[in-house]
């Protein structure tokens, strides 16, 4: 349950008055401050006015089409937005990421997981200013990681990966905290993803003059050293 002193506000724009209202109920109950509208022009002035911290958008507004809002939102604040869509071809996907959009969930979807993503897409807003771990200089506004003077070149699911180790020095993470923090989701038993993304942020910090920073615990998770 989110602590109510740091109570995020989630703007949910969705023409479907039970999606919304169970949708508002969840969040609600979860520790959130959720407002509603239920049409793309009634959602960019709530986001002007209101300001929220994440914006959970509807494709198929009435009155605009969703990537269109995305793109609006985007060229004038970096508010997470979270689309939904009944959609789930690759093209669609592409073209939402493209207007601005920094996640989607296909309908019907799990409240679970819609809550997970919501987390995830908040922590990145929150990661603060540039952090100094010896060495290694990792900056969240650019998006940006140096080794020394040198910059190590990460895939933005990289980078998040690292972030999260990062988020508090010597913390062992489980590898079913990192899925559900930095991929948003629980990934299969047999997934290998997680060590393979280790394996290449560490082959990138060695290349760079970078040893020994991430640290394996065998059967528990990683962490990054001091």
């Amino acid at each position: 349950m989110t602590n109510p002193t740091e109570a995020k506000r989630i703007l949910i724009v969705e023409d479907d008055l039970d999606i919304s209202r169970l949708l508002k109920l969840e969040l609600e109950e979860t520790g959130f401050i959720v407002s509603h509208r239920d049409t793309g022009m009634r959602g960019l002035s709530a986001v002007r006015e209101e300001k929220p911290d994440l914006v959970i958008l509807d494709l198929g507004l009435p009155d605009m089409d969703g990537a269109e809002i995305a793109r609006r939102v985007r060229s004038n604040t970096e508010t997470p937005i979270i689309i939904l869509t009944a959609k789930d071809d690759v093209a669609t996907k592409v073209d939402l990421l493209n207007s601005g959009a920094d996640d989607y969930l296909a309908k019907p979807f799990n409240t679970e997981e819609l809550v997970a993503r919501i987390n995830v897409q908040l922590r990145r807003r929150t990661l603060g200013s540039v952090q100094k771990i010896g060495l290694l200089t990792i900056d969240p506004s650019r998006r940006q990681v140096f080794w020394e003077e040198d910059e190590v070149r990460l895939s933005p699911r990289e980078f998040e990966l690292l972030s999260y180790l990062a988020t508090q020095i010597g913390r062992v993470y489980s590898r079913e905290e990192i899925e559900e923090n930095v991929w948003g989701e629980e990934l299969p038993p047999s997934s290998n993803v997680v060590d393979v993304h280790i394996a290449n942020i560490r082959g990138k910090l060695r290349d760079a003059g970078g040893f020994g920073m991430i640290r394996t615990v065998r059967g528990i998770g990683y962490a990054i050293k001091g």
